[in-house]
């Protein structure tokens, strides 16, 4: 019997709990899961609390939660991806897979040939539903730590701030093989957007100590290179 997840934006412990607003709603009336329903909870902690439900009305579920779990291990590679903003369901895309294959960080960024301009409550906004893309990813893959979608900066400024053991800029015009590089602890990883990085903006990210790095002759889609970067990057480095 398949056992539903949910994240829980409070510090749980074992014991009677009752939840309100829209996971109570998305609980009771989307999956219509009454008394005794097993579930699992967990709050970014690492931990999951097996359940059941003891109660569901319109407005509140009113759970007990036992013991608490060792969670989901994460990987033994921290991943920071900054992903240059694509239009739509394009970055949502990028982000919930980012998060399946064990990503820690995501970074939006502006740059020249970014099609997105966020600023001021429309930023907020969108970086809140980043965050959401990550906690459903979480819930669906079984992750027990969420990762932080932080705010839309201009990619100069995360590259100013960025610290990391190994950094790679993508882009398929180089021969860089990363089974040549020693293994790092922490790694960073920079997507452009649709139309590519300018030369400029990739000779700026190797001032600044990034790696210009190919995954193949072939030309990604922008939500297509993260993928194929942390899915090879977690081979060499990870836990695949």
């Amino acid at each position: 019997m398949r056992v539903s997840r949910f994240y829980c934006n409070q510090p749980l412990a074992s014991g009677e709990l009752t939840l309100d607003g829209d996971l109570a709603h998305y609980i009771s009336r989307v999956l219509r899961l009454g008394a005794g329903a097993p579930v699992q909870l967990f709050d970014g902690s690492g931990q999951e609390w097996p359940g059941t439900v003891l109660e569901a009305s319109k407005r509140q579920v009113c759970l007990r939660l036992d013991k608490p779990l060792d969670g989901q291990p994460e990987s033994p590679l921290h991943t920071h991806l900054g992903q240059v903003m694509s239009r739509g369901e394009r970055m949502d895309w990028a982000i919930q897979k980012a998060v399946e294959l064990g990503v820690n960080e995501i970074t939006p960024l502006l740059s020249e040939r970014c099609e997105v301009k966020l600023q001021g409550e429309r930023a907020d906004k969108r970086q809140s539903h980043w965050q959401q893309v990550a906690i459903s990813a979480c819930e669906q893959c079984g992750r027990s730590r969420v990762p932080v979608v932080h705010a839309p900066q201009p990619l100069e400024a995360w590259l100013d701030g960025l610290a990391a053991e190994l950094k790679l800029v993508l882009h398929h015009r180089t021969e860089q093989s990363l089974t040549s590089l020693d293994k790092p602890a922490s790694l960073a990883l920079l997507i452009g957007p649709e139309g590519g990085l300018s030369s400029s903006e990739i000779a700026q990210a190797e001032t600044r100590g990034f790696i210009a790095a190919s995954f193949g002759p072939r030309v990604l889609r922008t939500e297509t290179a993260p993928v194929v970067a942390l899915s090879v990057c977690q081979h060499l480095w990870g836990d695949f």
